[in-house]
């Protein structure tokens, strides 16, 4: 048993498991694509609400500098992606990567720790997208029961004073429902969907800078950097570093284009564009969107100010007041897309564990039209809204980004193994500076993990253990890799 939780995947038989002729999955995704399927998981409510918050309790005006040292970070992450879908075109991410390089007990962990970021994550955002719906609809009169928008472990004071509790959450239900039919329609059609969504939250995101651009009061930038408190992490260097850590979660997303590399025309040139593309586009807007948020208002207008109150602080320095409705309307589409991407990925990592053995072949089954795995797409839809409709968001929140961090550390690491360990292999893209850029990124990743609480490590130790349990009764005896004397 020992040799095989180490037993690797031939990246020859991976290789050649992307082409043409052995993949069941259809190339469609062009760099565009590729490039708005990351932006469609990056940008969601995080810019809005983020923004505001780390401005006026950490970094002040500087949160411009945080949101560049996050990328920074990302960027190490980005580039030990960007070799390994190059190299390795496969569906599957950071687990057919770690299953190349670490072995399968490794490649095993990381795919369960991908359902922790990508299903859970899925869950999460529609909860908040309900939310958003609520106060969209609130604006033109139309009030939905609040029985239907809420679990049943949360609960509202009315004006009055009554208590309502919550129900099921529907709202998030239907867009999960939604999603995951685009899905199962086809990658192309789901990608259609995604360049619309993207246009609208990116123009909302231009409209915002360029509109409010003229208002600009320079001021508001004095001091830039404002002296810190005495206390670490609130204004100083200290405090831009604190809000670096807390507005990376806001650049979450960018890896989850690496599920689509089996579903790339031309994956060994457009991954890294479309990986590093997203990353840098995305980068470009939220330093000018904090540039003119905190230009707009002094950065102590944010303090104590969450949700996407902080925009409509900036917003009230403008004539522009109707861009609150457009803003609210970005957030929607932004999470409608960030959970399309979600469950493309969720299902994409799955389907490759099932092409390997470790979960039922259910999970590899292609639609012969639509040429999806639309049975994971359905089960993971009805997974992900039972979550959605019962639990509250405050319970997983976090647990996305842990996940997330954990993936990154593990791809980093693998870089430096095959590095070692096949380093005559071709590299269609090459991450710069090996060892440097992985160990950094795993540094940057495990320091931004250690500042995560105690209870989110804690889930992710249950949530990995129930992962082993499944692993060891059900994958390691039916994985393809398992040798035959055993």
């Amino acid at each position: 048993m020992a040799n095989q939780l180490f037993v690797v995947k031939s990246i020859d038989e991976l290789q050649a498991q992307s082409s043409p002729e052995h993949s069941s999955l259809k190339r469609t995704l062009g760099p565009f694509n590729l490039i708005t399927l990351g932006i469609g998981a990056i940008i969601g409510a995080g810019l809005f609400s983020i923004t505001g918050l780390a401005a006026g309790n950490n970094a002040g005006p500087a949160v411009t500098i945080s949101f560049i040292i996050a990328a920074v970070g990302c960027l190490f992450a980005g580039l030990c992606y960007a070799e390994f879908a190059a190299m390795i075109p496969v569906a599957g991410s950071a687990y057919t990567y770690s299953y190349a390089t670490m072995g399968e007990l490794v490649a095993w962990t990381i795919g369960w720790d991908l359902v922790l970021e990508y299903a859970v994550g899925a869950a999460t955002v529609s909860i908040s997208w309900s939310r958003y719906l609520v106060k969209f609809l609130e604006y033109y009169n139309v009030v939905l029961p609040p029985q239907l928008t809420m679990s049943p472990f949360d609960s509202i004071t009315t004006a009055n004073g009554t208590t309502i509790t919550g129900v099921v959450n529907l709202p998030a239900v239907f867009i999960v429902v939604a999603m995951s039919l685009i899905l199962i329609k086809g990658t192309q059609e789901s990608a259609l969907v995604n360049n619309l969504i993207v246009a609208l939250k990116v123009g909302v995101v231009l409209a915002f800078i360029g509109l409010g651009w003229a208002f600009i009061e320079p001021k508001n930038y004095e001091p830039y950097i404002p002296p810190n408190t005495g206390e670490f992490g609130s204004f100083g260097w200290s405090g831009i570093i604190r809000a670096a850590g807390i507005i990376f979660f806001a650049y979450i997303g960018f890896d989850a284009v690496s599920t689509a590399a089996q579903e790339a025309r031309n994956p060994q040139r457009d991954m890294p564009i479309g990986i590093l593309g997203s990353l840098g586009i995305c980068t470009v807007l939220y330093i000018l969107f904090a540039h003119v948020m905190t230009g707009l208002a002094h950065y102590t207008e944010f303090q104590g100010v969450e949700g996407i109150a902080p925009v409509a602080t900036a917003i009230a320095h403008t004539p522009y007041k109707w861009l609150n409705q457009g803003i609210i309307l970005a957030i929607l589409a932004g999470y409608a897309s960030v959970i399309l991407v979600m469950l493309l990925g969720q299902s994409r990592v799955f389907f490759s564990m099932s092409y390997d053995g470790l979960l039922p072949k259910i999970f590899s089954e292609v639609h012969p039209y639509f040429r999806t795995p639309w049975k994971s797409n359905a089960l993971f839809a009805v997974f992900v809204s039972l979550f959605a409709a019962f639990v509250p968001a405050r319970v997983v929140g976090e647990m996305t980004s842990i996940g997330t961090l954990f993936a990154f550390i593990l791809v980093c690491a693998g870089i430096i193994v095959l590095r070692y360990t096949q380093p005559e292999r071709e590299r269609p893209f090459k991450t710069p500076f090996v060892p440097v850029v992985p160990v950094l990124g795993i540094l940057v990743c495990f320091a931004m993990m250690a500042a995560l609480p105690l209870d989110t490590w804690l889930r992710l130790v249950i949530w990995m253990a129930a992962g082993y349990v499944i692993y060891f009764n059900y994958g390691i005896r039916h994985s393809k890799l398992k040798p035959a004397e055993s």
